[in-house]
């Protein structure tokens, strides 16, 4: 059955600037589910419009007002930064989206909405690239290694501030209900040859656990009321990271669940700080290695933005608190594979973690997507691996 589609032209007063329309972009279909398309429509150097394409049932009256808000609180409200790129490579041939390509060749297969399962030979260049990563990583610094599972206590991300800085991006796990009744009544409306129930919470538990956004939190939560000892304390870890980006979705650059190399420094100001910009340098070196081209820039993540977080947002650029390896991925397009950030005592405060001085710790985090730098090589250097560089080799 044609599903059934309508149209509208929400009108945005006042206008979107060009230098804010990129953000507007990523922001459109988090505003309602009902969004099954958009265009953005320009008049004097500004988006004054934007061209819905809905499903049926969508509430038009509502979308509007969901708009107006958008880009009030969010969009328009966040103070201009000028981009600060602190250096640039050239790729040395252009590079060229094979995507299609690995589907093609069973390479890549898709599984589901922002699911896309693997194979060869990308499964053993993303084993390469981590090796690459840990092995300077160990080099540079004495890092202890985690093996994380997969779920994490809810309670832990709320006393992050995450639910309300990112509510877009989060997915939650519940269960059954611990009741011989529950499981009857369960299975027999599924056995009726009925889906998943509408009610379901019904049958469930509450949702105590969610699926992690990044690794970095475990780390915090290991180290939750515990007090670090003289020097940084580095620790690393490799897992699955679940954020849910609507269909924002591309190719290997969106994934709902990614895998992450992720390394965290707590210490001091100095120690932290430190640490980071010879992860950041060691890091540069390698995609120098890599063959790559690509830029370091000064970035911001992607908080949904209220009056409380305007300023926190803004401040993240000017301190330059993050930065960011975007590396091309065909003409006019590129996509950030590492971030390297400095949360200040945030996290020491939010966790109690006391640094060696009795105060709450510094911390800094980065973060390799795996899958992100995979597509980046693949992109730039081909998807036959006789075409990759000797690095890569083994």
């Amino acid at each position: 059955m044609t599903s059934v589609t309508d149209t509208l032209r929400v009108e945005l007063d006042p206008p979107v600037p060009a230098d804010r329309v990129e953000y507007l972009a990523t922001r459109v279909f988090f505003v309602s589910e009902t969004i099954l398309d958009f265009t953005l429509v320009w008049s004097d150097e500004c988006v004054h419009a934007v061209d819905l394409v809905l499903d049926g049932d969508a509430d038009r009256t509502g979308l509007e007002v969901k708009f107006a808000r958008l880009v009030q609180s969010d969009v328009l409200a966040r103070r201009r930064v000028d981009q600060q790129v602190l250096w640039s490579m050239s790729p040395a041939t252009p590079p060229r989206d094979v995507f299609d390509e690995l589907l093609a060749g069973g390479t890549a297969i898709e599984a589901g909405d922002g699911q896309i399962a693997l194979g060869e030979p990308v499964l053993s260049l993303m084993d390469t690239l981590d090796r690459l990563i840990t092995g300077l990583v160990r080099e540079e610094f004495d890092p202890r290694e985690y093996r994380y599972p997969t779920l994490i206590p809810t309670s832990v991300m709320a006393r992050s501030g995450y639910f309300r800085s990112f509510p877009q991006m989060m997915m939650f796990v519940s269960r059954l209900h611990g009741d011989l009744d529950t499981y009857q009544r369960f299975r027999d409306r599924l056995g009726a040859g009925e889906n998943l129930p509408a009610d379901l919470r019904e049958y469930s538990g509450d949702f105590d656990h969610c699926l992690p956004p990044t690794m970095c939190f475990h780390t915090y939560h290991q180290l939750t009321g515990g007090t670090l000892t003289e020097g940084p304390t580095v620790i690393t870890a490799r897992g699955k990271s679940f954020r849910y980006e609507a269909r924002y979705r591309r190719s290997l650059e969106r994934l709902w669940d990614f895998t992450i190399r992720e390394i965290v420094f707590l210490g001091s100001r100095a120690e932290v700080l430190d640490c980071r910009e010879r992860l950041m340098l060691r890091s540069r070196e390698l995609v120098s290695a890599l063959g790559l081209g690509g830029r370091c820039e000064v970035a911001g993540d992607p908080f949904f933005v209220d009056a409380d977080l305007v300023e926190r947002v803004w401040a993240q650029q000017v301190l330059r608190l993050k930065y960011e390896f975007r590396l091309p991925i065909e003409p006019g397009r590129d996509l950030a594979v590492c971030s390297f950030n400095f949360h200040e005592r945030f996290f020491g405060d939010a966790y109690e973690i006391t640094g060696a001085d009795g105060a709450p710790a510094f911390t800094a985090c980065a973060g390799f997507g795996l899958e992100r730098l995979a597509y980046a090589v693949l992109c730039q250097h081909g998807a036959d691996p006789r075409g990759w560089p000797e690095v890569l080799a083994g």
